[in-house]
């Protein structure tokens, strides 16, 4: 322990505050540590940790340190272990995916926060480890949200004497002070350099790429210092990189892809000025050195799951201010500097506070079964920053069920611990160590390795064909992640024979993706179904179009089409499907309304994929009634025959509602839908198809409804048919708001009071008719209508009408159904 006990800590803002932190552990077992990037937390506090526990008599003496990144912990390790003057791997070492260099003196450990979830389910107590450090918490990701969850757990019921310290380099102490138990924050202040900020934005019809570029040639020329320009990922560094070519300075590129020598020479200053082309990765958990300038694209890769459609990925967004801040602080680490926004300052004021949480909008199946290895499936009990949101934990509980990963109950398989173990997602989990056995642990190596970077091509086999034989640095990754798979599958016991059968690249991604398998719609277009229900489109000269069936790796929704678009896929055979995703191949009797009119068959399906249907001879009626039933919320109440009789019966009962309420029903659309059971009951038992609803009657069928024993007063709160003075019974029109008689004038005579109905609560409205049959004149006060406005009806018609009957007094006259006065 020599170097920790004489190095010389270089004198960085921290340095002031390492007492603090130190006595707030021991008095507290954990506390924040709040200090902007640049201050020397990520690198001083672990070794002055590692050296203040070095002297202890007993117990644990590692420290550990979590990163979320792979690039920031190897980094953070690197530059600990210079300081101490040794190589990396004796007193400081790492362990990230794929590489590790630790040894039995190491007393600093940095590792990812995916690793160390993984290690503390093996360990739960961490039995070597004094004090855990997790930094950049703010970053907020998936990984290090449930790393702290499952800390405090294994704190509270196995080791409360293990310490626990979070840094931020952004103040977002209250939170993280309140889930540490009310841990004290200890706050490191760094002399800041002044920034001055300079908004260019796109010019109009501007690309990002082209943006940033002319930005960067701007800034080589306007001031001194290396560049620091921020991109969302790596696809948008290679075009940018591209446009720069010629420039007066090193263009080099730093992002997790990278290989450790490119990594570590982005992070090394060189012979001449550099412009470091970085993705997320340098916002905070790394050092860059001598960058004064630095050029902001404003966009950031974040995960995101369209959960209707089920087709995971990243997104493009822009960043919160509060990263903004952070990534511009970067042009004042050492001196005074400038940040280049390319987006306009109105713009700046309408971007959110903070980023969002990954738990909120990542897709959760990985943290599903680490949560039911830690035997708590719904999460409940542990101390969330912020808990994972009910429909993403159980969208991916699901899927852990079809993957055979976890029990109906929740409760990990052996399967599933094996999976978790890998440290992938569960679905490569699952294809790598299924596949092994399927077709070989390098057949799904390859295959594997490939899912998880993705390719350039569409055609799996092809794109698997091309990384086999090239040369380039992405193949050279692909075939080193490939080596450690294949490894790792015999580690897990995994079978040993490298046999492959015809389809196998399909098989593996089968395996991963079971819901994916998709058919050839009909027709032969290119536009396949897949078993979880997205419809996808292969693209034109993928060579995969002729395929009946596809195993789809890669899909993803573009605006404006109507398909998803495959990106990444394999030939594959019904044979395949079968066997890949069995655990979704169901046979059932299907009963319903289909394309306007009752269906009833046997159909066999893979998910959403028809694979064979017959007719059923003899359906279940209760499933018949029910589909009928649907049909007519579907198509509405016109799949029914509305006679007169019926559409008048209708009417009385809606007036009867409108006027008296309950129990009188309604008897809108609406209303008779809902109710369709009820009134149409005994004639849906008996229907079989759609043309027998047309030959319901319907007026038996809406008597249903009257209500009992109020239905004995329906034809007289209701009638349909009024006497007027001449023995005539008028059919009453309910059609509109109001009650309606439309009736000779003549036949009227002596008729005093006005007819009324629902118990004399509602006038009728008579419409009294001139000889040709139209209303002389329309009222609800009949004895008023007499008295003032038949004497101006009279002598407008008597005229006209000569032969008909116009006494002078009306209410003495006799009524009379003829319209002419006898010879």
């Amino acid at each position: 322990m020599t170097g920790l006990t004489t190095v010389e800590l270089p004198g960085l803002p921290v340095r002031t505050v390492l007492d603090d932190v130190s006595a707030a552990l021991d008095a507290h077992g954990s506390a924040v540590l709040v200090a902007p990037p640049g201050t020397g937390k990520t690198t001083l506090v672990p070794l002055d940790l590692a050296r203040r526990i070095s002297v202890r008599p007993a117990g644990p003496h590692r420290v550990v340190v979590a990163e979320p990144r792979r690039l920031a912990a190897r980094a953070a390790a690197s530059r600990m272990a210079a300081l101490l003057g040794e190589p990396v791997g004796e007193t400081v070492g790492y362990s990230v995916r794929g590489d590790r260099k630790v040894s039995a003196r190491t007393r600093v450990e940095v590792v990812t926060s995916g690793l160390l979830v993984r290690r503390l389910q093996n360990d739960p107590e961490l039995h070597d480890t004094a004090v855990v450090v997790l930094d950049e918490c703010h970053e907020r990701h998936l990984d290090a949200d449930l790393l702290l969850a499952l800390l405090l757990d294994a704190r509270a019921g196995l080791r409360d004497d293990l310490q626990l310290l979070t840094t931020s380099a952004t103040v977002a102490s209250d939170r993280l002070a309140d889930l540490l138990g009310d841990a004290p924050v200890v706050t490191a202040h760094a002399p800041l350099h002044p920034v001055d900020v300079v908004h260019r934005p796109p010019d109009r019809g501007e690309r990002i790429e082209a943006c940033v570029a002319r930005t960067v040639h701007a800034a080589l020329a306007e001031h001194d210092g290396d560049v620091l320009v921020f991109l969302p990922g790596v696809a948008e560094i290679d075009r940018v990189a591209e446009r720069l070519d010629g420039v007066d300075a090193d263009v080099v590129s730093l992002h997790g892809r990278l290989p450790a020598q490119r990594q570590d020479a982005a992070l090394t200053p060189g012979p001449r000025r550099r412009v470091v082309l970085s993705t997320a990765v340098a916002e905070s958990s790394l050092t860059v050195p001598g960058v004064r300038v630095v050029v902001d694209s404003g966009l950031a890769r974040v995960p995101r799951i369209d959960h209707r459609r089920g087709l995971p990925g990243l997104a493009t967004v822009r960043v919160s201010r509060a990263v903004a801040e952070q990534r511009a602080g970067r042009a004042g680490r050492e001196a005074p500097g400038v940040t280049y926004r390319c987006w306009s300052q109105a713009e700046h004021t309408s971007l959110p506070a903070y980023p969002e949480p990954e738990i909120r909008t990542a897709e959760l199946s990985r943290l599903a079964l680490e949560l039911a290895c830690w035997s708590t499936p719904d999460g409940a009990g542990l101390s969330w920053w912020d808990p994972p949101p009910e429909g993403a934990l159980t969208a991916g509980r699901t899927l852990l069920t079809t993957l055979g990963a976890v029990t109906p109950d929740g409760l990990p398989t052996a399967r599933g611990r094996r999976m978790a173990s890998v440290g992938l997602h569960p679905r490569l989990a699952r294809a790598l160590l299924d596949g092994a056995d399927e077709v070989g642990p390098r057949a799904a190596a390859e295959v594997v390795a490939l899912l998880d970077t993705g390719g350039r091509r569409t055609d799996l086999d092809a794109e698997l064909a091309h990384l086999r034989r090239a040369k380039d640095p992405a193949a050279r990754r692909w075939q080193r992640e490939v080596a450690r798979l294949t490894a790792l599958t015999r580690d897990r016991g995994a079978s040993h024979r490298d046999t492959e059968r015809p389809h196998d690249p399909a098989a593996v991604v089968a395996l991963a993706y079971p819901e994916r398998l998709a058919r050839r719609r009909p027709g032969g277009t290119p536009v396949y179904l897949m078993a979880g229900g997205t419809a996808v489109e292969v693209p034109p000269g993928s060579g995969l179009g002729d395929s009946e069936w596809l195993a789809v790796a890669d899909a993803t929704r573009e605006p404006g089409r109507a398909h998803g678009v495959v990106r990444l896929a394999a030939m594959a055979d019904e044979e395949l499907a079968l066997r890949a995703g069995a655990a979704l191949v169901t046979e059932a009797d299907e009963i319903a309304w289909v394309d306007g009119d009752v269906v009833a068959r046997r159909v066999r399906r893979l998910g959403a994929v028809t694979l064979s249907e017959r007719a059923l001879r003899d359906p279940d009626p209760a499933a018949v009634r029910a589909a009928l039933a649907d049909g007519l919320r579907q198509e509405g109440l016109r799949l029914l025959t509305w006679t007169d009789e019926a559409t008048r019966l209708r009417q009385r009962l809606a007036f009867l509602h409108r006027q008296l309420g309950d129990p009188w029903p309604g008897v809108s659309d609406e209303d008779l839908l809902a109710a369709v059971d009820t009134w149409l009951g005994p004639d849906l038992d008996t229907a079989r198809r759609r043309a027998d609803l047309a030959n319901v009657d319907t007026a038996a069928a809406l008597r249903r409804l009257l209500p009992w024993p109020q239905a004995a007063r329906f034809d007289e709160l209701a009638p349909e048919r009024l006497e007027v003075p001449t023995g005539s019974r008028i059919r009453v029109d309910y059609s509109g708001d109001e009650p309606v008689l439309a009736v000779k004038l003549q036949e009227t005579f002596g008729w005093r009071a006005t007819p009324t109905v629902a118990d004399g609560a509602v006038p009728v409205v008579l419409h009294l008719l001139s000889p040709a049959g139209r209303p002389a004149a329309v009222t609800s006060d009949l004895e008023s209508f007499w008295r003032q406005g038949y004497a101006s009806v009279r002598a407008e018609l008597r005229g006209r009408y000569p032969k008909h009957p116009w006494p002078a007094d009306p209410l003495t006259a006799e009524p009379t159904r003829r319209t002419k006065r006898r010879p």
